[in-house]
């Protein structure tokens, strides 16, 4: 059992200043995730926020969303279903748009991901402006599936994301800055 605290965590994320422009502090996760001690304490706080709900499925957001999903859905029982870029699922998929600074993206789920009614927790490693995240919680709903959660490692809070959230009955990060 790890005794590193949530702040020893904060500590093994690296800030990389001006990237990827002036004026951006880059939060490097590689630094953390790297660290055998560090990683697990990641991956079980975020599991341990949502261990009394009933979770069918987690939907990992392209592409660090899977990096924390994938054991979160091995530590809670459930399935993994990625929610990805434009023409990367082989199947019939869902699309859903979100702006951006400067134009607009899409992500995508496969049309079959859930079944309907399915409880799905959504993970991704940052929640910045909420764009994509309030996208991924559309496809949810497209599906059928019922969202219970979205679960990030680091929210930066000044940027107002979670404001955009407001389908999701819980919300939560690791980190804030």
């Amino acid at each position: 059992m790890s005794t590193l605290t949530v702040d020893d965590v904060k500590n093994k994320i690296r800030d990389v200043v001006d990237f990827p422009k002036k004026g951006i502090i880059f939060r490097d996760i590689t630094t953390a995730l790297k660290d055998a001690e560090t990683l697990p304490v990641m991956v079980d706080y975020l599991c341990d926020q949502f261990k009394d709900t009933k979770i069918d499925y987690i939907a990992g957001i392209e592409s660090r969303g899977f990096i924390f999903g994938m054991p979160m859905a091995y530590k809670l029982k459930a399935g993994f279903v990625p929610i990805r870029k434009p023409n990367k699922l082989p199947a019939e998929t869902y699309s859903q748009s979100y702006e951006l600074e400067y134009g607009t993206d899409t992500i995508e789920v496969h049309k079959d991901a859930f079944p309907e009614g399915a409880n799905v927790l959504i993970v991704d490693d940052l929640l910045a402006t909420g764009g994509t995240a309030e996208a991924a919680c559309k496809l949810v709903k497209k599906t059928g599936a019922n969202l219970v959660g979205i679960a990030f490692l680091i929210e930066l809070t000044d940027l107002n994301g979670r404001e955009k959230l407001t389908d999701a009955p819980k919300v939560v990060s690791m980190l804030k800055y």
